[in-house]
C-alpha cells in the first residue's frame, strides 16, 4: 500500500485532501472491523470497490494484493471451521466443522478484505511524505510520524546492505546447509546488519541536528480543504454512517 505503484495515476480519490482520506479510512476501517451483519458488510465491499474504481486502480493488481492477504485468511478460516463449537456440518475424523465456524471465518474473510480494499483505494494513492504530514496534522504524535517515514526512507539502504554482506559472503565460498556452520553465518549477518543500520541511524541523526532538526519538519506548505473535498469528504461519510446504520439498526430487517 506504501509503494509508489498507484502515484502515477490522477483520478478524484488522488486529488482529495489527505488528511480527509485518513480520517475516511480510520472510520471505514474502525465500522467495518466491528460490524456483524452481513447486509452491512456487502454494502462495505461495494463501498470499497466503488472507491478502488474512482481511484482507478488496476484490477489485476487488486487481485494480486487480496491473493496474498487471502492465502493466510483461507488458512485462518479452515482453522476456525473445526474451531469453533456450534451445529455441525462435516465431519472429518475426529473433526467436526461447524455451521458457527463457517460463517464466523466468513465475517473476518469479508472484513478483512473490504479494509485491504479500502486502504489500497485512499491510502495507497497518497505519498507517504504527504501522508506522514497528514498524521502530523491530525494530531498524530511527532514521534510515531517520523519512525513511519524513516522506516520508509531507509528500508531500501538496509536491504542494499543485506544484498552487500550476502554478496560477501558467496564470494568466499558460503553454501547454506543445515549444519552449525550455517546457523552462525547468518546469526552474524543478522548481528552485523544490526550493528551497520545502528551506525547509518546515528550518522543520520548527527547530520539532522548539523542541520537544526529540533524535532519537527518545517511546513513549506499547507494543506487546504477545498470545496470539492467537502462534497466529496460529505459523500463518502455518507456512505460510511450507511453502513453504521445497517449495522446497528434494524432498517433493514
Amino acid at each position: 500500500m506504501f509503494e509508489n505503484a498507484y502515484l502515477d495515476r490522477q483520478s478524484i480519490i488522488h486529488g482529495l485532501d489527505p488528511r480527509l482520506k485518513l480520517v475516511i479510512t480510520s472510520l471505514f476501517s474502525v465500522i467495518v472491523a466491528l460490524s456483524h451483519q452481513w447486509q452491512a458488510l456487502a454494502v462495505a465491499l461495494a463501498t470499497a470497490f466503488s472507491w478502488a474504481m474512482l481511484a482507478r486502480l488496476p484490477l489485476i493488481r487488486i487481485l494480486g494484493r487480496l491473493l496474498v492477504v487471502n492465502f493466510f485468511l483461507v488458512i485462518l478460516w479452515g482453522m476456525l471451521c473445526f474451531s469453533v463449537p456450534g451445529q455441525g456440518l462435516l465431519e472429518l475424523g475426529p473433526l467436526m466443522a461447524t455451521k458457527e465456524g463457517i460463517a464466523y471465518g466468513g465475517l473476518i474473510w469479508v472484513r478483512s478484505n473490504t479494509i485491504v480494499i479500502c486502504l489500497m483505494a485512499l491510502v495507497g494513492t497518497t505519498p507517504i511524505f504527504s501522508l506522514g504530514r497528514a498524521m502530523g496534522h491530525l494530531g498524530v504524535p511527532r514521534k510515531l510520524v517520523h519512525l513511519l517515514l524513516f522506516t520508509y526512507r531507509y528500508i531500501h539502504v538496509i536491504e542494499t546492505e543485506y544484498h552487500r554482506l550476502m554478496n560477501a559472503l558467496k564470494v568466499r565460498g558460503f553454501e547454506p546447509r543445515t549444519n552449525m556452520h550455517t546457523y552462525k553465518t547468518y546469526a552474524y549477518l543478522i548481528g552485523m546488519l544490526l550493528v551497520k543500520s545502528y551506525e547509518r541511524s546515528e550518522r543520520v541523526r548527527k547530520a539532522m541536528l548539523a542541520r537544526g532538526f529540533q524535532g519537527r519538519y518545517p511546513d513549506l506548505w499547507t494543506f487546504t480543504l477545498t470545496g470539492w473535498d467537502l462534497v466529496a469528504g460529505s459523500m463518502m461519510l455518507l456512505q460510511v454512517i450507511t453502513i453504521a446504520v445497517l449495522q446497528w439498526t434494524k432498517i433493514a430487517y
